[in-house]
């Protein structure tokens, strides 16, 4: 049993382990130290422009801020009053029978107008912002008296434009979208919001349209179109889908008093507009070239939300900049599909290095953290659980070759389904939501390098020089200390060993 358990073999095999284990927790821990090292970089990056940037500075040369309003062009900033600014119970109940809370309180001082901002592709990040900034606003003792909203935006995910669009129409203060700057676009789900908002404009030189849902596409140009406009091969789910869809703007345009017809057209033919067509058809209210240009222009506009008057006094309005903040932009940048994605293959690696070598506890604390985070991000995008499955079936098939070599069978088919899981985890045909290919290149070819190497540091030690063991023992050459004939002691690899030997031998 002595010479089983502590056979060559065994020996070999623990000595190439560890060797092998300590190569992998040095490799591995430059490569999430380098990965961290990124990320941290990438969300500092984001968070130092957006600290960083200046307020949002329009054409007409003047800056908003919460601290510092330029007085220009008859912009007087109200003093001594911020967003999270408190009052009295009994104040707050006269502001409420007044029959115009919205614009200004008993004493004249106008309401805040608050700007809000909506920049790239719409997904969990931008929904949690502006319902969140929306029900900020409603909690106030002195409510904004309108939110205007910039947008610029390629579209984004449908469970999230219908988050946003019910806490729009949900809202008791005028929301006005305003899209801008110029060359500025609402495409797809970016419509939907337009025609939501209480008030919709445009800058010049911008569009909107294209609403069509994107898993349908728009129509060929070599197939044929039945008379409601849809494809005549298009499937009963890809109908039902094209005709939510237009009910929906339909509704939208029917609630503001918008052209349903165009935004019909937007859905079943991806139709756009510039500007000025939009405003011709009655899509949009007004053009105004900036925010400063919009609230000159609907000074002394009304609304009648749940049976309360709203009129704007925009003119000498404070307008305080409210632009998405550290938390949301951690959102939006950890639900990126490329962060999230890399966040994961981190984790999942940390966790693997943390078993390989139990005790370390950086890989597995970086680990779980990574993991974790990207779990949180993941379950707000639209996951693919046939892609999910073949990401990790890839990995353990590489990790599989690591331990059981195959001669590259199942290397070969870890990297196969790495790649495939990959391509088909985020179910969104959005090139925002998608994982970029250099990503999914990038880390199916580190995992195979990685196996690669770990395979071969367990041939090397396979093929090594034995050095403990019997094995290691014959042959080799032990000094004679005393005895012999018979028991004896000798000095072999720097210890006293007790021998036997059936010839005189002399000590030395």
């Amino acid at each position: 049993m002595f010479n089983r358990l502590f056979s060559p073999a065994v020996f070999r095999f623990q000595a190439s382990i560890a060797r092998s284990v300590t190569s992998i927790v040095r490799l591995g821990a430059s490569i999430i130290g380098l990965f961290i090292l990124l990320l941290a970089l990438l969300l500092g990056g984001l968070s130092s422009a957006v600290a960083a940037r200046p307020p949002a500075a329009f054409s007409s040369g003047f800056i908003l801020s919460d601290a510092n309003i330029a007085n220009i062009a008859g912009i007087t900033p109200v003093s001594g009053r911020g967003i999270d600014s408190n009052h009295s119970a009994d104040f707050v109940a006269q502001l409420a029978s007044h029959p115009n809370a919205g614009a200004q309180d008993l004493n004249g001082a106008v309401a805040p107008v608050w700007l809000l901002e909506v920049k790239g592709a719409i997904g969990p990040g931008v929904a949690d912002y502006l319902i969140r900034t929306l029900t900020k606003a409603h909690k106030q003792a002195v409510p904004p008296q309108l939110l205007l909203l910039t947008l610029d935006t390629p579209g984004g995910l449908v469970a999230s434009l219908r988050d946003i669009n019910q806490a729009i129409l949900a809202s008791d203060i005028p929301v006005a979208c305003l899209v801008y700057p110029a060359g500025a676009r609402a495409a797809s789900a970016g419509t939907y919001m337009l025609y939501a908002c209480h008030l919709a404009a445009m800058a010049p030189t911008t569009s909107l349209g294209a609403a069509t849902p994107v898993q349908l596409g728009p129509p060929m140009g070599g197939e044929e179109k039945n008379k409601g406009g849809e494809q005549s091969g298009a499937s009963d789910m890809e109908r039902k889908v094209l005709n939510d869809a237009v009910a929906y703007i339909k509704t939208l345009a029917e609630l503001r008093g918008r052209n349903a017809e165009w935004g019909e057209l937007a859905v079943r033919e991806a139709a756009t507009a510039t500007a000025s067509e939009a405003l011709t058809l009655g899509v949009i209210d007004l053009i105004a070239t900036d925010p400063k240009a919009l609230l000159e222009a609907i000074d002394g506009r009304q609304f009648m939300i749940n049976g309360t008057r709203h009129v704007l006094n925009t003119s000498t309005a404070e307008v305080l900049d409210t632009r998405p903040d550290w938390r949301a932009t951690f959102l939006s940048t950890i639900t990126n599909p490329n962060v999230a994605y890399v966040l994961m293959m981190l984790g999942i690696y940390g966790l693997l290095l943390e078993f390989y070598s139990p005790g370390i506890g950086i890989s597995g604390v970086v680990g779980a953290i990574c993991l974790l985070v990207a779990m949180f991000a993941l379950q707000m995008l639209p996951i693919n659980y046939a892609g999910a499955g073949l990401l990790l079936l890839g990995i353990g098939l590489l990790v599989a070759e690591s331990l059981v070599p195959s001669f590259g069978i199942l290397g070969f088919g870890g990297v196969v389904a790495f790649v495939l899981g990959s391509l088909f985890l985020i179910d969104s045909e959005l090139d925002a939501f998608r994982i970029a290919w250099p990503v999914i290149l990038a880390l199916a070819l580190a995992s195979a390098l990685f196996f690669a190497l770990l395979l071969s540091l367990l041939f090397k030690q396979r093929h090594s020089a034995v050095v403990s063991g019997t094995e290691a023992m014959l042959g080799a050459r032990a000094q004679v200390l005393e005895g012999f004939p018979g028991k004896g002691q000798v000095l072999f690899m720097g210890e006293r060993w007790q021998g036997h030997s059936e010839q005189a031998l002399q000590p030395g």
